[in-house]
């Protein structure tokens, strides 16, 4: 197992969800791999972001690999949950199953595991947060 592959995936899948016109058009370029810090009137009203990753061995005999459960969440600052679940639809669209073209390593399956709907503290007042796992292999 390597980890070596996480920086990779990651690129790739911020290169993918930022080229996906579907989400631009209910983000704009609000992609972000952090938390946005305060002030809260500088937040975009709605916005994604990358978020934790677990990452286990996936090793065969005839190559080195990798499972990575990763986090990507939608944000809105807008009531009632409907924009919050188009942009959570958007990103899902844009993932699964897209050929990611990887720096390091050989994207073999990217799928959606789950979700989780939740109020959040103003000034984001809707969140989901979606788990994906992506396999990667050595190229």
């Amino acid at each position: 197992m390597s980890y070596a592959f996480s920086f990779a995936l990651q690129a790739a899948v911020w290169r993918r969800l930022a080229a996906d016109p579907d989400l631009a058009a209910l983000v704009g370029g609000a992609i972000y791999d952090a938390p946005l810090p305060p002030p809260a009137d500088a937040m975009p009203p709605d916005y994604v972001t990358l978020g934790e990753e677990t990452v286990r061995a996936n090793d065969t005999k005839t190559s080195t690999g990798a499972l990575h459960d990763f986090e990507v969440t939608a944000h809105s600052g807008r009531d009632g949950f409907d924009t919050v679940k188009r942009i959570a639809a958007a990103v899902c669209v844009a993932l699964v199953d897209a050929p990611l073209d990887l720096e390091a390593g050989r994207l073999v399956a990217l799928r959606f595991l789950r979700a989780k709907a939740e109020r959040g503290p103003a000034p984001e007042k809707r969140r989901i947060s979606m788990r994906f796992r992506a396999v990667v292999d050595q190229a």
